[in-house]
């Protein structure tokens, strides 16, 4: 036991638990982007696929509870990491040197992650605990999500967000692969090129969600 504890404490471990915990979230996102896009369909199909996973609620918050996990043990690993780093190479960080090793996607990945961490906990405020414990009466799940993105601040918020988002993954994707040791240069191009489509299919089909919406509101639609 001693030797695994060791092994998830070490830098090698938590880059490879901050790995697998990424992939797990990313795969998580795809299950959530594809349930969003059932608002492009219209209220009905939507109200009635979140009335189905509603049904399974106790699941729901097991899922939700590791998710929980996942997401903080990720956050954690990365902001360990990176700490340890910027106290081992102080010099690293304090000249721009550092931009010859390194990508824009990697030296922003705390930023963005940061910024998704808060982002998360708004999300939650908001639409998550709507739908848990804020209904009013005949109010459908489709109508929480018009009625919050009718306000461009939030619209823009959350567009914003989903830009970041992809900048976030882009990395990330390709990053993972390369900690767990799949990074045969005949082969990583093709990882590289899949994280970019990733995070682009991320991007425009979370991000167009608040401007569709937002542009109904402007049309006094739905």
């Amino acid at each position: 036991m001693s030797s695994i504890s060791n092994w998830l404490t070490s830098s090698i471990g938590k880059k490879f638990i901050m790995a697998l915990t990424g992939l797990l979230l990313i795969l998580f996102l795809v299950v959530h982007l594809i349930n969003n896009l059932f608002l492009f369909i219209g209220p009905d199909l939507f109200n009635e696929n979140v009335a189905r996973l509603d049904a399974i609620k106790p699941l729901i918050r097991v899922v939700e509870v590791i998710l929980a996990i996942l997401f903080i043990y990720h956050a954690y690993n990365a902001l360990t990491l990176w700490w340890n780093n910027k106290k081992a190479n102080p010099d690293k960080y304090a000249v721009n040197g550092s931009k010859e090793n390194s990508t824009l996607y990697s030296r922003w990945m705390v930023i963005t992650g940061t910024i998704i961490l808060i982002f998360l906990f708004v999300h939650l405020s908001t639409l998550w605990a709507t739908y848990n414990f804020g209904m009013e009466g005949s109010e459908e799940f489709y109508d929480v999500i018009r009625n919050l993105f009718s306000n461009p601040l939030w619209a823009l918020f959350y567009f914003v967000i989903m830009i970041l988002l992809g900048f976030h993954m882009n990395h990330a994707f390709q990053s993972a692969f390369q900690t767990m040791g799949w990074n045969h240069k005949k082969y990583f191009p093709l990882v590289q090129k899949t994280g970019t489509a990733i995070a682009v299919i991320f991007t425009i089909g979370f991000g167009s969600i608040p401007i569709y919406f937002f542009l109904l509101s402007l049309g006094g639609k739905g």
